[in-house]
């Protein structure tokens, strides 16, 4: 059983500059759950790791992103699919956490929390922070060009050695490959 940390924001649903701030607003990128279902079914562990900078400015609380995340699963479940964990950052780029992408210390924790090395783990993004982070903590980044995946594609050196997939089901479909 591989464990796989996607990005949510960008990867499995739709971005915004202004913001995820209700379930209302999170919609999913057409494809991205069926491949979150499709990659449990087959026995990987999925975990999303998640910046969550509105809880800093103050644009949605705790609570809403608890809904915002039950809807996630809700419809994920519905398809035969669910995540094992869903870590996020609350604090802002000012706070200088080290939880907050680029950093990487939201898949340290994973990682303590699972007792495992993240060598080889696929961490799919769709920013540079994303495979930013994935590297600093060992774990093998995987770039989706959904979200901000076209600007990403300009910075050459972020996506040197990086394993390269249109969105979410293209990237589980390399799974199933022969």
């Amino acid at each position: 059983m591989a464990l796989i940390i996607l990005d949510r924001d960008g990867v499995i649903n739709y971005d915004s500059a202004q913001y995820v701030k209700s379930p209302a607003e999170w919609q999913p990128i057409p494809g991205s759950l069926e491949a979150m279902a499709r990659l449990y079914q087959a026995g990987h562990r999925l975990i999303i790791a998640t910046n969550q900078a509105g809880l800093a400015h103050g644009l949605f609380d705790i609570g809403t992103l608890i809904q915002i995340h039950a809807k996630l699963e809700q419809q994920l479940a519905t398809l035969g699919g669910r995540v094992d964990a869903i870590f996020f950052c609350p604090h802002g780029p000012w706070e200088n956490c080290n939880c907050r992408k680029p950093r990487p210390g939201m898949y340290l924790e994973i990682a303590q929390r699972l007792a495992m090395r993240l060598e080889g783990v696929a961490c799919v993004g769709d920013s540079v922070r994303d495979l930013q982070a994935a590297r600093a903590a060992g774990g093998k980044p995987v770039l989706v060009l959904t979200g901000n995946g076209p600007e990403t594609l300009e910075a050459a050196e972020e996506i040197k050695d990086v394993a390269i997939y249109s969105d979410l089901s293209h990237f589980a479909a390399s799974f199933f490959d022969l």
